[in-house]
């Protein structure tokens, strides 16, 4: 069982005891800290409460989440698209719908499910549930993402991960005509307040986030744009063109615009991702094809409005 405590500042005062542990514990939905409350995993100043009971300044709270019971994590043979392999590292080209690693929901058809397939080692830093995996693109973006088959591989990656020198560049297109030809948006990034799920622009709380774009075409109600990425928040570059009031097209979790493409998913690609080798130190770059659903809606929009 695995143990958080926590002393309440001033501006935790006043808060409901589920909705102040959820500003606290990123990882942990307001919807579970509520069973765990239930079943008494919550003790404010050594006492049981209840999810309405409100935190004062000067509390202490005490938090315990039971140890999660991690199911065997299966090889499957699944079709992976290879950019680069070798004996350190392997680049692949993700699918649309696939998930990345193993988590409550998604324990089979995963990356990993088809890296531990393909690869006879993976990397173990991460873990059982995220063997390899250094970094990730969401479920419905698509693109070139790396893994690492050993532990020094893995080290490196994460390094130049952190240092920024990593080259990742994205395609997308969003809603809205960008009148500036490139551009930087640099706005903070953290968790959602009201939807757990969610992440936004967050100026007190948030994260450092920088994403550089530049447009390519232009086609009245869309735009097409190349992204660089500096940082690597989750969802960042969709929540980052939401700020802009850009959202990306086909987006269902921040953009309720209605389109005449079903796309099941936001238009995003990780076209682009370069890094200096583990082993050799040579710099290696990495491009993953346009998807055909991305082509099509290129074409589409050409036709419409060129």
């Amino acid at each position: 069982m695995k143990e958080y405590t926590f002393r309440a500042e001033e501006e935790g005062s006043g808060l409901r005891i589920d909705k102040y542990l959820a500003s606290q514990v990123d990882e942990l939905s307001r919807a579970y800290l509520q069973k765990l409350i239930k079943e008494g995993n919550v003790l404010v100043n050594g006492k049981g409460c209840k999810a309405s009971t409100v935190v004062l300044s000067g509390d202490e709270v005490l938090l315990r989440t039971p140890d999660s019971v991690i199911p065997d994590i299966l090889a499957e043979n699944i079709p992976l698209s290879v950019l680069h392999e070798d004996e350190d590292v392997i680049v692949v080209n993700k699918p649309k719908d696939m998930v990345v690693h193993p988590a409550a929901g998604h324990y089979s058809r995963t990356l990993v499910n088809a890296l531990l397939y393909h690869c006879r080692d993976l990397s173990g830093i991460n873990g059982v549930l995220r063997p390899g995996i250094v970094h990730r693109i969401d479920k419905d973006t698509t693109g070139a993402v790396i893994a690492c088959k050993n532990d020094a591989a893995h080290e490196s990656i994460a390094a130049q991960l952190k240092e920024h020198s990593v080259e990742r560049e994205y395609i997308a297109i969003v809603h809205g005509n960008i009148l500036q030809d490139t551009g930087t948006i640099d706005a903070p990034i953290g968790r959602d307040q009201k939807d757990r799920k969610k992440m936004c622009v967050d100026h007190h709380n948030g994260r450092e986030a920088v994403t550089h774009y530049e447009v390519l075409e232009r086609f009245g109600q869309y735009t097409f744009v190349r992204c660089r990425l500096e940082t690597g928040r989750t969802h960042q570059i969709r929540v980052h063109f939401t700020y802009l009031n850009h959202p990306l097209l086909g987006d269902e979790t921040y953009c309720h615009i209605k389109t005449p493409y079903h796309l099941q998913g936001q238009t995003l690609h990780a076209r682009t991702l370069g890094f200096t080798h583990p082993r050799t130190g040579e710099r290696i770059l990495t491009e993953a094809p346009v998807p055909e659903y991305f082509e099509r809606v290129l074409k589409d929009l050409r036709m419409r409005f060129t």
